[in-house]
Protein backbone atom coordinates (compact mmCIF):
# COMPACT_ATOMS: atom_id res chain seq x y z
CA UNK A 1 0.00 0.00 0.00
CA UNK A 2 1.21 3.41 -0.82
CA UNK A 3 0.14 6.37 1.33
CA UNK A 4 -1.28 9.74 -0.43
CA UNK A 5 0.69 12.34 1.60
CA UNK A 6 0.06 15.47 -0.43
CA UNK A 7 -2.33 16.14 -2.94
CA UNK A 8 -2.46 19.59 -4.92
CA UNK A 9 -5.02 20.48 -7.93
CA UNK A 10 -2.80 21.75 -10.39
CA UNK A 11 -5.29 22.71 -13.35
CA UNK A 12 -8.99 22.15 -13.95
CA UNK A 13 -8.57 18.05 -14.67
CA UNK A 14 -4.70 17.85 -13.64
CA UNK A 15 -3.77 16.65 -10.07
CA UNK A 16 -0.88 15.65 -8.50
CA UNK A 17 -0.02 13.52 -5.77
CA UNK A 18 2.80 12.70 -3.30
CA UNK A 19 2.80 8.98 -2.60
CA UNK A 20 5.19 7.15 -0.46
CA UNK A 21 7.45 4.66 -2.45
CA UNK A 22 10.58 4.89 -0.69
CA UNK A 23 12.31 2.18 -3.08
CA UNK A 24 11.04 3.80 -6.07
CA UNK A 25 12.47 7.46 -5.34
CA UNK A 26 16.06 6.25 -4.64
CA UNK A 27 16.63 3.96 -7.79
CA UNK A 28 14.24 5.70 -10.34
CA UNK A 29 15.71 7.72 -13.78
CA UNK A 30 13.89 10.40 -15.68
CA UNK A 31 12.38 9.21 -18.23
CA UNK A 32 10.69 6.27 -16.53
CA UNK A 33 7.40 5.02 -15.22
CA UNK A 34 5.20 3.41 -12.97
CA UNK A 35 2.19 1.04 -13.33
CA UNK A 36 -0.66 2.09 -10.72
CA UNK A 37 -3.47 0.11 -9.22
CA UNK A 38 -6.05 2.07 -7.58
CA UNK A 39 -7.19 -1.15 -5.76
CA UNK A 40 -7.97 -5.17 -6.51
CA UNK A 41 -9.23 -5.64 -9.72
CA UNK A 42 -8.56 -2.22 -10.75
CA UNK A 43 -7.29 -0.78 -13.91
CA UNK A 44 -3.64 -0.97 -14.45
CA UNK A 45 -2.45 3.08 -15.45
CA UNK A 46 0.87 3.99 -16.93
CA UNK A 47 2.50 6.97 -15.28
CA UNK A 48 5.67 8.70 -15.48
CA UNK A 49 7.50 9.46 -12.23
CA UNK A 50 7.33 13.89 -12.35
CA UNK A 51 9.48 14.14 -9.23
CA UNK A 52 10.72 12.38 -6.59
CA UNK A 53 12.29 12.61 -2.90
CA UNK A 54 14.40 10.18 -1.60
CA UNK A 55 14.40 11.77 2.01
CA UNK A 56 10.67 11.65 2.11
CA UNK A 57 11.07 8.20 0.48
CA UNK A 58 7.85 9.80 -2.22
CA UNK A 59 7.56 10.05 -5.61
CA UNK A 60 4.71 12.53 -7.36
CA UNK A 61 2.70 11.57 -9.90
CA UNK A 62 0.40 13.88 -11.75
CA UNK A 63 -2.61 12.29 -13.60
CA UNK A 64 -4.81 13.88 -16.06
CA UNK A 65 -8.78 12.81 -15.16
CA UNK A 66 -9.92 11.61 -18.44
CA UNK A 67 -11.84 8.43 -17.81
CA UNK A 68 -13.43 6.17 -14.89
CA UNK A 69 -9.94 5.38 -13.84
CA UNK A 70 -8.04 8.51 -13.81
CA UNK A 71 -10.95 10.06 -11.81
CA UNK A 72 -11.16 7.49 -9.42
CA UNK A 73 -7.26 8.41 -8.30
CA UNK A 74 -7.86 11.85 -8.10
CA UNK A 75 -10.78 11.55 -5.79
CA UNK A 76 -8.81 9.89 -3.47
CA UNK A 77 -7.49 12.27 -0.53
CA UNK A 78 -4.15 12.77 2.16
CA UNK A 79 -4.32 9.69 3.85
CA UNK A 80 -5.97 7.01 1.79
CA UNK A 81 -3.46 4.41 0.11
CA UNK A 82 -3.05 2.91 -3.41
CA UNK A 83 -2.94 -0.61 -3.75
CA UNK A 84 -0.12 -1.30 -5.86
CA UNK A 85 2.88 0.28 -7.53
CA UNK A 86 4.92 -1.06 -9.96
CA UNK A 87 8.69 0.35 -11.12
CA UNK A 88 10.15 2.48 -12.37
CA UNK A 89 9.94 0.74 -16.16
CA UNK A 90 11.18 2.30 -18.96
CA UNK A 91 14.55 3.17 -20.10
CA UNK A 92 15.68 6.46 -18.64
CA UNK A 93 15.92 9.59 -20.93
CA UNK A 94 18.96 9.71 -23.30
CA UNK A 95 21.12 12.66 -21.70
CA UNK A 96 23.32 14.68 -23.37
CA UNK A 97 26.84 15.71 -21.89
CA UNK A 98 27.12 18.83 -22.93
CA UNK A 99 25.56 21.89 -24.40
CA UNK A 100 22.35 23.15 -24.58
CA UNK A 101 18.43 21.59 -24.33
CA UNK A 102 15.13 22.58 -24.78
CA UNK A 103 12.06 20.68 -23.15
CA UNK A 104 8.87 21.46 -24.85
CA UNK A 105 5.75 20.58 -22.62
CA UNK A 106 2.31 20.60 -23.85
CA UNK A 107 -0.54 20.55 -21.00
CA UNK A 108 -0.12 17.59 -18.58
CA UNK A 109 3.32 16.35 -20.75
CA UNK A 110 4.71 19.39 -18.90
CA UNK A 111 5.16 17.00 -15.85
CA UNK A 112 6.73 14.54 -17.96
CA UNK A 113 9.49 16.82 -18.83
CA UNK A 114 10.29 17.98 -16.17
CA UNK A 115 12.20 15.05 -14.45
CA UNK A 116 14.14 15.24 -17.46
CA UNK A 117 15.17 19.06 -17.53
CA UNK A 118 15.90 18.18 -13.94
CA UNK A 119 18.41 15.52 -15.27
CA UNK A 120 19.64 17.64 -17.60
CA UNK A 121 20.61 20.71 -15.38
CA UNK A 122 22.22 18.28 -12.67
CA UNK A 123 24.61 17.33 -15.68
CA UNK A 124 25.64 20.98 -16.15
CA UNK A 125 23.46 21.54 -19.25
CA UNK A 126 21.61 24.65 -19.99
CA UNK A 127 18.44 23.98 -20.16
CA UNK A 128 15.57 26.50 -21.77
CA UNK A 129 11.99 24.81 -20.93
CA UNK A 130 8.67 25.69 -23.42
CA UNK A 131 5.28 25.08 -21.88
CA UNK A 132 2.23 25.80 -23.19
CA UNK A 133 -1.61 25.65 -22.30
CA UNK A 134 -4.87 26.47 -23.78
CA UNK A 135 -4.66 29.56 -21.08
CA UNK A 136 -3.58 30.63 -18.09
CA UNK A 137 -5.10 27.79 -15.59
CA UNK A 138 -3.93 24.92 -17.85
CA UNK A 139 -0.52 25.92 -17.34
CA UNK A 140 1.72 23.94 -15.16
CA UNK A 141 5.29 23.42 -13.45
CA UNK A 142 6.13 26.75 -14.20
CA UNK A 143 7.83 27.49 -10.89
CA UNK A 144 9.35 23.96 -11.14
CA UNK A 145 10.98 24.74 -14.39
CA UNK A 146 12.09 27.97 -13.39
CA UNK A 147 14.48 26.56 -11.05
CA UNK A 148 16.60 24.84 -13.94
CA UNK A 149 16.61 27.51 -16.41
CA UNK A 150 15.01 29.62 -18.57
CA UNK A 151 10.72 29.18 -19.06
CA UNK A 152 8.72 30.31 -21.81
CA UNK A 153 5.74 29.82 -21.62
CA UNK A 154 2.73 29.76 -24.18
CA UNK A 155 -0.90 30.03 -24.08
CA UNK A 156 -3.70 29.53 -26.91
CA UNK A 157 -5.22 32.44 -26.11
CA UNK A 158 -2.46 35.01 -24.66
CA UNK A 159 -4.04 34.75 -21.33
CA UNK A 160 -0.63 34.73 -19.90
CA UNK A 161 3.13 33.74 -21.07
CA UNK A 162 3.20 35.14 -25.27
CA UNK A 163 0.01 34.08 -27.38
CA UNK A 164 0.80 31.06 -29.52
CA UNK A 165 2.28 27.94 -30.06
CA UNK A 166 5.14 26.49 -28.43
CA UNK A 167 6.43 25.88 -31.56
CA UNK A 168 6.80 28.87 -32.43
CA UNK A 169 8.74 29.95 -29.48
CA UNK A 170 11.13 26.90 -30.38
CA UNK A 171 11.55 28.22 -33.75
CA UNK A 172 12.69 31.27 -32.56
CA UNK A 173 15.60 29.70 -30.86
CA UNK A 174 16.44 27.14 -33.21
CA UNK A 175 17.21 29.66 -35.51
CA UNK A 176 19.15 31.43 -32.94
CA UNK A 177 21.17 28.12 -33.19
CA UNK A 178 23.26 26.55 -30.76
CA UNK A 179 20.79 23.89 -29.54
CA UNK A 180 21.72 20.60 -29.55
CA UNK A 181 18.63 18.65 -28.43
CA UNK A 182 15.29 18.99 -27.96
CA UNK A 183 12.96 16.97 -25.83
CA UNK A 184 8.94 17.09 -26.44
CA UNK A 185 6.10 15.77 -24.48
CA UNK A 186 2.40 16.39 -25.40
CA UNK A 187 -0.92 15.58 -27.45
CA UNK A 188 -0.04 13.46 -30.41
CA UNK A 189 -0.10 16.34 -32.50
CA UNK A 190 2.29 18.69 -30.68
CA UNK A 191 4.93 16.56 -30.40
CA UNK A 192 4.38 15.21 -34.60
CA UNK A 193 4.66 19.20 -35.43
CA UNK A 194 7.87 20.05 -33.22
CA UNK A 195 9.32 17.17 -34.52
CA UNK A 196 8.69 18.24 -38.24
CA UNK A 197 10.18 21.60 -36.90
CA UNK A 198 13.11 20.31 -35.74
CA UNK A 199 14.05 18.30 -38.75
CA UNK A 200 15.26 20.78 -40.86
CA UNK A 201 17.96 22.37 -38.66
CA UNK A 202 19.14 18.53 -38.09
CA UNK A 203 18.80 18.89 -34.49
CA UNK A 204 18.06 15.53 -32.46
CA UNK A 205 14.45 15.35 -31.12
CA UNK A 206 13.27 13.33 -28.59
CA UNK A 207 9.44 12.10 -27.63
CA UNK A 208 8.00 10.28 -24.66
CA UNK A 209 5.09 8.43 -26.53
CA UNK A 210 2.16 7.30 -24.61
CA UNK A 211 0.46 4.36 -26.05
CA UNK A 212 -2.19 1.68 -24.92
CA UNK A 213 -0.01 -0.11 -22.19
CA UNK A 214 -1.26 -2.64 -19.70
CA UNK A 215 1.43 -4.86 -17.81
CA UNK A 216 4.27 -2.54 -18.68
CA UNK A 217 6.69 -5.36 -19.53
CA UNK A 218 6.24 -5.67 -23.01
CA UNK A 219 4.14 -9.04 -22.80
CA UNK A 220 0.55 -7.67 -23.57
CA UNK A 221 2.05 -6.26 -27.06
CA UNK A 222 -0.76 -3.00 -26.85
CA UNK A 223 2.37 -0.38 -26.80
CA UNK A 224 3.32 -1.09 -30.06
CA UNK A 225 4.66 1.60 -31.76
CA UNK A 226 6.30 2.17 -35.50
CA UNK A 227 9.85 3.63 -35.29
CA UNK A 228 12.25 3.90 -38.33
CA UNK A 229 10.15 1.51 -39.83
CA UNK A 230 10.65 -0.93 -37.06
CA UNK A 231 7.93 -2.15 -34.44
CA UNK A 232 9.22 -1.15 -31.27
CA UNK A 233 7.15 -2.18 -27.39
CA UNK A 234 6.78 1.36 -25.89
CA UNK A 235 6.94 0.13 -22.10
CA UNK A 236 10.23 -1.58 -22.45
CA UNK A 237 12.18 -0.08 -25.36
CA UNK A 238 10.66 3.42 -24.40
CA UNK A 239 9.09 5.12 -24.20
CA UNK A 240 11.30 7.88 -25.65
CA UNK A 241 12.10 7.73 -29.33
CA UNK A 242 13.65 9.68 -32.11
CA UNK A 243 11.01 12.22 -32.69
CA UNK A 244 12.15 12.28 -36.65
CA UNK A 245 11.35 8.24 -36.95
CA UNK A 246 7.72 8.03 -35.29
CA UNK A 247 4.91 6.67 -37.14
CA UNK A 248 2.59 9.32 -35.40
CA UNK A 249 -0.07 8.70 -37.62
CA UNK A 250 0.05 5.54 -36.36
CA UNK A 251 0.50 6.21 -33.27
CA UNK A 252 -3.07 8.59 -33.20
CA UNK A 253 -5.01 6.19 -34.75
CA UNK A 254 -3.93 3.22 -32.04
CA UNK A 255 -4.93 5.69 -29.39
CA UNK A 256 -8.97 5.79 -30.62
CA UNK A 257 -9.04 1.88 -30.42
CA UNK A 258 -10.93 1.76 -26.76
CA UNK A 259 -12.38 5.63 -27.17
CA UNK A 260 -16.34 3.83 -27.26
CA UNK A 261 -15.16 1.26 -24.02
CA UNK A 262 -13.62 4.90 -22.23
CA UNK A 263 -16.69 6.43 -22.83
CA UNK A 264 -19.57 4.03 -21.50
CA UNK A 265 -16.87 3.55 -18.40
CA UNK A 266 -17.13 6.67 -17.61
CA UNK A 267 -21.11 6.83 -18.41
CA UNK A 268 -21.17 4.40 -15.93
CA UNK A 269 -19.41 6.27 -13.34
CA UNK A 270 -21.24 8.87 -13.61
CA UNK A 271 -24.36 6.67 -13.05
CA UNK A 272 -23.09 5.35 -10.29
CA UNK A 273 -20.48 7.81 -8.74
CA UNK A 274 -20.31 5.67 -5.29
CA UNK A 275 -17.98 2.91 -7.48
CA UNK A 276 -15.10 4.39 -6.75
CA UNK A 277 -12.49 1.40 -7.56
CA UNK A 278 -13.66 -1.30 -10.27
CA UNK A 279 -11.55 -2.30 -13.28
CA UNK A 280 -12.91 -0.31 -16.76
CA UNK A 281 -10.83 -0.40 -20.41
CA UNK A 282 -9.73 3.02 -20.49
CA UNK A 283 -6.73 3.92 -22.20
CA UNK A 284 -4.43 6.21 -19.80
CA UNK A 285 -1.07 7.45 -21.08
CA UNK A 286 1.83 8.35 -19.79
CA UNK A 287 -0.02 11.67 -17.81
CA UNK A 288 0.17 13.31 -21.19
Amino acid sequence: MHTIIAKQQLSPNVTRLDVEAARIATIRHPGQFVIVRQCEGAERIPLTIADADTEKGTITLVIQAVGKSTCGLVAMEVGEAIRDISGPLGHPTEMITQGRAICVGGGVGTAVVHPMAQGLSRAGIEVTSVIGGRSKEWVIFEPELAELGEVVVCTDDGSYGRKGFVTDAVKERLDAGGIDVVYAVGPVPMMRAVANLTRPYGVKTIVSLNPVMVDGTGMCGGCRVDVGGTTRFACVEGPEFNGHEVDFDLLADRLGTYRDFEEEASRESVNNPTSRCTGDTCRVGLTH
